[in-house]
C-alpha cells in the first residue's frame, strides 16, 4: 500500500536535508515533493542554486550526475533540478518541485480548500493537517512529502522527523494570536512578515 508522509520545516535547509535523507534510504526523487515559501525572493529564476557551496550550480551538478543517484547532496540536488517558481492561492510566491507541486497546479482552479490543500487531501493527508502545512508555508515554511510503501513508514518517518516543526504546538500558537484555519483566498505573506514569523522560532533566513 502507497501511502503519503508529510512535514513542515521552518528552514528550506532543514527541509533539504529532509529530501537528502529519504533519497539516501532509497526513496526515487520523482516520490518526493518539495514547497518553498518565497516571498523574500531567495530564489529567482535564472540564479544559481549552490546550496552545497561547492561552486556549482546544484542543478546543473545534479544534470550532470543523471537522474538515478541515491545518497549525498547529489540525491537532493536531483529534486532541486526540477524546481521552478508557481503562485499557489493563499499561499503566494512558492519554489516547488515534485509531484505535489504539479497536482497542486492543477487543483487550484477547481478545488474549494485551494490548491495545496487539496492536493495533500487527495494524496491522503487528513484535511486538518492539510490545512496546517499549507498555513506552515504561508508563514515561511518549506512541506516536504513523499509517496511510500506503507511498510518503510516508519524507517522514514524517523528521518523526516529530524529538524521538523511539531504542528499541534505550532498550531496552537497560531490560534492564541487569533488564526481559525487556513484560507486559500487570504492575502500571502509578505517578505516582512515571514522574517518576523521566523525569527519568533528562532529559524533562519532559509
Amino acid at each position: 500500500m502507497i501511502v503519503t508522509i508529510s512535514r513542515l520545516y521552518d528552514s528550506y535547509d532543514d527541509a533539504k536535508r529532509a529530501v537528502q535523507g529519504l533519497e539516501a534510504a532509497g526513496v526515487p526523487h520523482s516520490d518526493i515533493s518539495i514547497v518553498a515559501n518565497n516571498s523574500d525572493n531567495w530564489y529567482t529564476t535564472g540564479q544559481k542554486v549552490d546550496r552545497d557551496r561547492d561552486g556549482v550550480d546544484d542543478r546543473a551538478e545534479s544534470a550532470g550526475k543523471g537522474a538515478g543517484i541515491g545518497a549525498g547532496l547529489g540525491g537532493a540536488a536531483g529534486l532541486l533540478a526540477g524546481l521552478g517558481l508557481l503562485a499557489i492561492p493563499g499561499l503566494g510566491p512558492v519554489v516547488a518541485a515534485g509531484w505535489l507541486a504539479s497536482t497542486a497546479v492543477g487543483a487550484a482552479a477547481g478545488a474549494a480548500t485551494g490548491g495545496i490543500v487539496g492536493a495533500l487531501t487527495e494524496a491522503g493527508i487528513s484535511k486538518e493537517d492539510a490545512s496546517l502545512y499549507a498555513e506552515g508555508v504561508r508563514r515561511g515554511g518549506t512541506l516536504v512529502s513523499a509517496r511510500i510503501s506503507e511498510t518503510d513508514r516508519a524507517r522514514l518517518d524517523s528521518i523526516l522527523n529530524r529538524s521538523s516543526v511539531n504542528l499541534r504546538e505550532r498550531s496552537t500558537a497560531w490560534q492564541k494570536s487569533g488564526w481559525k484555519g487556513f484560507d486559500p483566498a487570504s492575502e500571502p505573506y509578505g517578505a516582512e512578515q515571514v522574517r518576523e514569523e521566523r525569527q519568533l522560532y528562532g529559524a533562519g533566513m532559509r
